[in-house]
Protein backbone atom coordinates (compact mmCIF):
# COMPACT_ATOMS: atom_id res chain seq x y z
CA UNK A 1 0.00 0.00 0.00
CA UNK A 2 1.44 3.35 -0.96
CA UNK A 3 1.77 5.85 1.84
CA UNK A 4 0.49 9.39 1.56
CA UNK A 5 3.19 10.90 3.73
CA UNK A 6 6.93 10.56 4.41
CA UNK A 7 8.37 7.20 5.35
CA UNK A 8 8.98 7.88 9.01
CA UNK A 9 8.30 5.34 11.77
CA UNK A 10 6.66 8.02 13.93
CA UNK A 11 3.92 8.48 11.33
CA UNK A 12 2.67 4.92 11.45
CA UNK A 13 -0.45 3.80 13.24
CA UNK A 14 0.85 2.36 16.50
CA UNK A 15 -1.55 -0.37 17.64
CA UNK A 16 0.49 -1.03 20.77
CA UNK A 17 -0.11 2.37 22.32
CA UNK A 18 -2.50 2.72 25.25
CA UNK A 19 -4.62 -0.36 24.62
CA UNK A 20 -7.07 -1.03 27.43
CA UNK A 21 -8.36 -4.56 28.05
CA UNK A 22 -12.08 -5.11 27.30
CA UNK A 23 -12.63 -6.25 30.91
CA UNK A 24 -11.34 -2.91 32.20
CA UNK A 25 -13.42 -0.93 29.72
CA UNK A 26 -16.61 -2.85 30.53
CA UNK A 27 -16.28 -2.07 34.23
CA UNK A 28 -17.02 1.56 33.36
CA UNK A 29 -20.78 1.90 33.73
CA UNK A 30 -21.25 4.92 31.48
CA UNK A 31 -21.22 3.90 27.80
CA UNK A 32 -20.22 7.34 26.56
CA UNK A 33 -17.26 7.37 28.93
CA UNK A 34 -16.19 3.94 27.69
CA UNK A 35 -16.17 5.19 24.11
CA UNK A 36 -14.27 8.34 25.01
CA UNK A 37 -11.53 6.42 26.84
CA UNK A 38 -11.08 3.94 23.98
CA UNK A 39 -10.94 6.69 21.33
CA UNK A 40 -8.54 8.86 23.31
CA UNK A 41 -6.25 5.88 23.86
CA UNK A 42 -6.42 5.07 20.18
CA UNK A 43 -5.73 8.65 19.12
CA UNK A 44 -2.65 8.78 21.32
CA UNK A 45 -1.20 6.03 19.13
CA UNK A 46 -2.34 7.57 15.86
CA UNK A 47 0.77 9.45 14.77
CA UNK A 48 -0.45 11.54 11.86
CA UNK A 49 -2.32 8.68 10.20
CA UNK A 50 -1.43 8.12 6.54
CA UNK A 51 -5.05 7.25 5.82
CA UNK A 52 -7.20 9.71 3.93
CA UNK A 53 -10.37 10.94 5.54
CA UNK A 54 -9.64 10.25 9.17
CA UNK A 55 -7.91 13.52 9.98
CA UNK A 56 -9.79 16.78 10.36
CA UNK A 57 -6.48 18.61 9.96
CA UNK A 58 -5.07 17.34 6.69
CA UNK A 59 -5.17 14.40 4.30
CA UNK A 60 -1.50 13.89 3.59
CA UNK A 61 1.86 15.49 2.81
CA UNK A 62 3.64 16.31 -0.39
CA UNK A 63 7.09 17.70 -1.01
CA UNK A 64 7.47 21.46 -1.12
CA UNK A 65 7.80 23.11 -4.50
CA UNK A 66 8.67 26.71 -5.26
CA UNK A 67 5.63 28.93 -4.96
CA UNK A 68 3.80 26.89 -2.27
CA UNK A 69 2.23 28.79 0.60
CA UNK A 70 4.74 28.70 3.45
CA UNK A 71 1.93 28.82 6.01
CA UNK A 72 1.36 25.11 5.35
CA UNK A 73 4.99 24.08 5.72
CA UNK A 74 5.53 21.54 8.49
CA UNK A 75 8.57 22.81 10.41
CA UNK A 76 8.54 19.94 12.93
CA UNK A 77 8.82 17.45 10.10
CA UNK A 78 11.63 19.53 8.58
CA UNK A 79 13.51 19.35 11.89
CA UNK A 80 13.29 15.55 11.91
CA UNK A 81 13.95 14.80 8.24
CA UNK A 82 15.68 17.94 6.93
CA UNK A 83 13.18 18.07 4.08
CA UNK A 84 10.35 20.44 3.30
CA UNK A 85 6.81 19.05 3.22
CA UNK A 86 3.48 20.78 2.72
CA UNK A 87 0.24 19.68 4.39
CA UNK A 88 -2.49 18.92 1.86
CA UNK A 89 -5.88 19.91 3.22
CA UNK A 90 -9.22 18.42 2.20
CA UNK A 91 -12.65 19.90 1.78
CA UNK A 92 -15.00 19.66 4.74
CA UNK A 93 -17.27 17.21 2.93
CA UNK A 94 -18.28 14.73 5.58
CA UNK A 95 -19.01 11.05 5.58
CA UNK A 96 -22.47 9.65 6.23
CA UNK A 97 -22.13 6.48 8.28
CA UNK A 98 -24.80 3.99 9.33
CA UNK A 99 -24.04 1.70 12.26
CA UNK A 100 -26.14 -1.49 12.25
CA UNK A 101 -26.05 -3.26 15.61
CA UNK A 102 -27.45 -6.78 16.17
CA UNK A 103 -29.55 -7.03 19.36
CA UNK A 104 -30.83 -10.56 18.82
CA UNK A 105 -30.82 -13.08 21.65
CA UNK A 106 -27.70 -14.84 20.38
CA UNK A 107 -25.78 -11.64 21.10
CA UNK A 108 -26.57 -12.19 24.78
CA UNK A 109 -24.07 -15.06 24.97
CA UNK A 110 -20.86 -14.54 26.89
CA UNK A 111 -18.39 -16.98 28.41
CA UNK A 112 -16.66 -14.29 30.46
CA UNK A 113 -17.56 -11.16 32.41
CA UNK A 114 -19.67 -9.67 29.60
CA UNK A 115 -21.63 -10.84 26.58
CA UNK A 116 -21.33 -10.16 22.86
CA UNK A 117 -23.94 -7.41 22.85
CA UNK A 118 -22.19 -5.53 25.65
CA UNK A 119 -19.02 -5.65 23.57
CA UNK A 120 -20.81 -4.83 20.30
CA UNK A 121 -22.63 -1.79 21.66
CA UNK A 122 -19.38 -0.50 23.17
CA UNK A 123 -17.70 -0.99 19.81
CA UNK A 124 -20.54 0.89 18.09
CA UNK A 125 -20.32 3.68 20.67
CA UNK A 126 -16.57 3.89 20.07
CA UNK A 127 -17.01 4.17 16.30
CA UNK A 128 -19.76 6.78 16.75
CA UNK A 129 -17.60 8.84 19.11
CA UNK A 130 -14.63 8.64 16.74
CA UNK A 131 -16.59 9.60 13.63
CA UNK A 132 -18.41 12.36 15.48
CA UNK A 133 -15.03 13.69 16.54
CA UNK A 134 -14.18 13.87 12.84
CA UNK A 135 -17.39 15.88 12.23
CA UNK A 136 -18.98 13.01 10.31
CA UNK A 137 -22.70 12.29 10.32
CA UNK A 138 -23.44 9.04 12.16
CA UNK A 139 -26.71 7.13 12.29
CA UNK A 140 -27.76 3.98 14.10
CA UNK A 141 -30.09 1.05 13.47
CA UNK A 142 -30.57 -1.62 16.16
CA UNK A 143 -32.29 -4.85 15.20
CA UNK A 144 -33.11 -8.40 16.21
CA UNK A 145 -35.88 -10.24 14.41
CA UNK A 146 -37.08 -6.77 13.38
CA UNK A 147 -35.78 -3.21 13.44
CA UNK A 148 -35.92 -1.98 17.05
CA UNK A 149 -34.80 1.64 16.71
CA UNK A 150 -33.44 3.88 13.99
CA UNK A 151 -31.75 7.29 14.06
CA UNK A 152 -30.68 8.84 10.74
CA UNK A 153 -27.11 10.11 10.34
CA UNK A 154 -26.56 13.63 11.65
CA UNK A 155 -23.82 15.79 13.04
CA UNK A 156 -25.20 18.29 15.50
CA UNK A 157 -25.33 19.03 19.20
CA UNK A 158 -27.00 16.30 21.24
CA UNK A 159 -27.05 13.74 18.44
CA UNK A 160 -24.20 11.62 19.84
CA UNK A 161 -25.97 11.47 23.18
CA UNK A 162 -29.12 10.13 21.49
CA UNK A 163 -27.07 7.34 19.92
CA UNK A 164 -25.58 6.41 23.28
CA UNK A 165 -29.01 6.24 24.93
CA UNK A 166 -30.30 3.95 22.16
CA UNK A 167 -27.32 1.63 22.53
CA UNK A 168 -27.94 1.31 26.26
CA UNK A 169 -31.03 -0.80 25.51
CA UNK A 170 -30.72 -4.50 26.33
CA UNK A 171 -30.85 -7.31 23.78
CA UNK A 172 -34.19 -7.53 22.04
CA UNK A 173 -35.71 -10.02 19.66
CA UNK A 174 -35.23 -13.75 19.34
CA UNK A 175 -33.81 -14.62 15.94
CA UNK A 176 -31.36 -12.68 13.79
CA UNK A 177 -33.03 -11.09 10.77
CA UNK A 178 -30.32 -9.27 8.85
CA UNK A 179 -32.57 -8.71 5.85
CA UNK A 180 -34.83 -6.12 7.51
CA UNK A 181 -32.24 -3.45 8.44
CA UNK A 182 -30.32 -3.91 5.19
CA UNK A 183 -33.52 -3.50 3.18
CA UNK A 184 -34.44 -0.43 5.23
CA UNK A 185 -31.19 1.32 4.38
CA UNK A 186 -31.13 0.25 0.75
CA UNK A 187 -34.70 1.44 0.12
CA UNK A 188 -34.73 4.69 2.10
CA UNK A 189 -31.20 6.06 1.85
CA UNK A 190 -30.49 7.83 -1.40
CA UNK A 191 -27.14 9.38 -0.50
CA UNK A 192 -24.16 7.07 -0.59
CA UNK A 193 -22.47 6.32 2.69
CA UNK A 194 -20.58 3.83 4.78
CA UNK A 195 -22.54 0.97 6.35
CA UNK A 196 -20.90 -0.79 9.31
CA UNK A 197 -22.66 -4.03 10.29
CA UNK A 198 -21.88 -5.32 13.81
CA UNK A 199 -23.30 -8.80 14.31
CA UNK A 200 -22.40 -12.40 15.09
CA UNK A 201 -23.95 -13.30 11.69
CA UNK A 202 -25.53 -16.43 13.11
CA UNK A 203 -27.97 -16.70 10.25
CA UNK A 204 -27.96 -18.45 6.86
CA UNK A 205 -25.69 -16.55 4.47
CA UNK A 206 -28.32 -16.60 1.70
CA UNK A 207 -30.66 -14.65 4.00
CA UNK A 208 -28.49 -11.53 3.92
CA UNK A 209 -26.24 -11.92 0.85
CA UNK A 210 -28.93 -10.56 -1.48
CA UNK A 211 -29.43 -7.44 0.63
CA UNK A 212 -25.72 -6.81 0.96
CA UNK A 213 -25.51 -7.01 -2.81
CA UNK A 214 -28.33 -4.48 -3.10
CA UNK A 215 -26.50 -2.08 -0.77
CA UNK A 216 -23.33 -2.34 -2.82
CA UNK A 217 -25.26 -1.80 -6.04
CA UNK A 218 -26.59 1.46 -4.60
CA UNK A 219 -23.03 2.67 -4.11
CA UNK A 220 -22.67 2.16 -0.36
CA UNK A 221 -19.39 0.99 1.11
CA UNK A 222 -19.92 -1.87 3.57
CA UNK A 223 -17.76 -3.06 6.46
CA UNK A 224 -18.73 -6.11 8.52
CA UNK A 225 -17.40 -6.49 12.06
CA UNK A 226 -18.38 -10.02 13.01
CA UNK A 227 -18.43 -10.18 16.80
CA UNK A 228 -17.92 -13.55 18.46
CA UNK A 229 -17.13 -14.92 21.90
CA UNK A 230 -13.84 -16.88 22.05
CA UNK A 231 -15.73 -19.98 23.25
CA UNK A 232 -17.79 -19.96 20.03
CA UNK A 233 -14.67 -20.02 17.90
CA UNK A 234 -12.51 -22.40 19.91
CA UNK A 235 -15.34 -24.51 21.39
CA UNK A 236 -13.66 -24.63 24.79
CA UNK A 237 -16.43 -26.62 26.50
CA UNK A 238 -15.17 -29.85 28.05
CA UNK A 239 -18.06 -31.20 30.10
CA UNK A 240 -21.30 -32.77 28.95
CA UNK A 241 -24.14 -30.40 29.73
CA UNK A 242 -27.52 -29.08 28.63
CA UNK A 243 -27.16 -26.30 26.05
CA UNK A 244 -29.94 -23.83 25.24
CA UNK A 245 -30.42 -22.11 21.90
CA UNK A 246 -30.74 -18.45 22.92
CA UNK A 247 -32.88 -17.62 19.88
CA UNK A 248 -35.27 -20.57 19.76
CA UNK A 249 -35.17 -21.54 23.44
CA UNK A 250 -34.68 -25.20 22.49
CA UNK A 251 -32.54 -27.25 24.87
CA UNK A 252 -30.24 -30.05 23.82
CA UNK A 253 -27.88 -32.30 25.75
CA UNK A 254 -24.37 -32.17 24.27
CA UNK A 255 -21.22 -34.13 24.97
CA UNK A 256 -18.44 -31.77 23.76
CA UNK A 257 -16.03 -34.64 23.17
CA UNK A 258 -18.24 -36.12 20.47
CA UNK A 259 -19.69 -32.86 19.15
CA UNK A 260 -16.54 -30.72 18.90
CA UNK A 261 -15.35 -31.88 15.49
CA UNK A 262 -18.77 -31.57 13.87
CA UNK A 263 -19.29 -28.13 15.44
CA UNK A 264 -15.94 -26.83 14.21
CA UNK A 265 -16.58 -28.20 10.73
CA UNK A 266 -19.96 -26.47 10.51
CA UNK A 267 -18.60 -23.26 12.04
CA UNK A 268 -15.70 -23.10 9.59
CA UNK A 269 -17.99 -23.82 6.64
CA UNK A 270 -20.31 -21.00 7.69
CA UNK A 271 -17.39 -18.62 8.11
CA UNK A 272 -16.00 -19.58 4.70
CA UNK A 273 -19.39 -18.90 3.09
CA UNK A 274 -19.52 -15.43 4.69
CA UNK A 275 -16.00 -14.59 3.53
CA UNK A 276 -16.73 -15.82 0.02
CA UNK A 277 -19.85 -13.65 -0.18
CA UNK A 278 -17.95 -10.60 1.09
CA UNK A 279 -15.08 -11.15 -1.34
CA UNK A 280 -17.53 -11.48 -4.22
CA UNK A 281 -19.36 -8.28 -3.27
CA UNK A 282 -16.28 -6.24 -2.41
CA UNK A 283 -17.16 -5.97 1.28
CA UNK A 284 -14.55 -5.57 4.01
CA UNK A 285 -14.94 -8.38 6.55
CA UNK A 286 -13.33 -8.59 9.99
CA UNK A 287 -13.89 -11.23 12.65
CA UNK A 288 -13.48 -9.82 16.15
CA UNK A 289 -13.31 -11.76 19.40
CA UNK A 290 -14.69 -10.15 22.52
CA UNK A 291 -11.36 -10.60 24.31
CA UNK A 292 -9.62 -8.29 21.83
CA UNK A 293 -8.97 -4.60 22.59
CA UNK A 294 -11.76 -2.38 21.30
CA UNK A 295 -9.21 -0.16 19.57
CA UNK A 296 -8.88 -2.91 16.98
CA UNK A 297 -12.28 -2.05 15.53
CA UNK A 298 -11.08 1.49 14.84
CA UNK A 299 -7.88 0.21 13.30
CA UNK A 300 -9.83 -2.23 11.10
CA UNK A 301 -12.08 0.56 9.87
CA UNK A 302 -9.08 2.73 9.00
CA UNK A 303 -7.36 -0.16 7.29
CA UNK A 304 -10.43 -1.11 5.29
CA UNK A 305 -10.94 2.38 3.93
CA UNK A 306 -7.26 2.81 3.06
CA UNK A 307 -6.66 -0.56 1.43
CA UNK A 308 -9.93 -0.36 -0.47
CA UNK A 309 -8.74 2.76 -2.23
CA UNK A 310 -11.62 4.64 -0.66
CA UNK A 311 -11.62 7.95 1.15
CA UNK A 312 -13.85 7.92 4.20
CA UNK A 313 -14.58 11.57 3.60
CA UNK A 314 -15.52 12.32 0.04
CA UNK A 315 -12.77 14.71 -0.94
CA UNK A 316 -12.33 16.59 -4.16
CA UNK A 317 -8.78 15.24 -4.42
CA UNK A 318 -9.45 11.55 -3.68
CA UNK A 319 -6.59 9.28 -4.54
CA UNK A 320 -6.45 5.51 -4.71
CA UNK A 321 -4.15 3.49 -2.44
CA UNK A 322 -2.45 0.45 -3.86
Amino acid sequence: MSKSEPNDESFNLNRRAVQVSPETVMRIKNLEMRAKIVVEGFMSGLHRSPYHGFSVEFTDYRQYTVGDDLRYLDWKLFARQDRYYIKRFEDETNLRCYLLVDMSSSMGFGSGEFNKYEYAKTMAATLAWFLNRQRDAVGLITFGDRIVDMIPPRYRAGHLRRLMVMLENSTSGKSTDLAAPLEQIAETVSKRGLVVLISDLLAPVDNFKKNLNYLRSRGHDVVILRTLDPAEIDFTFDQATMFQDLESGREIYVDPRSAANDYKRRFEAHEAAIKEACDHLGIDFFQIKTDQPLENSLFNLLQARAQGGQSVKRTTQARSHA
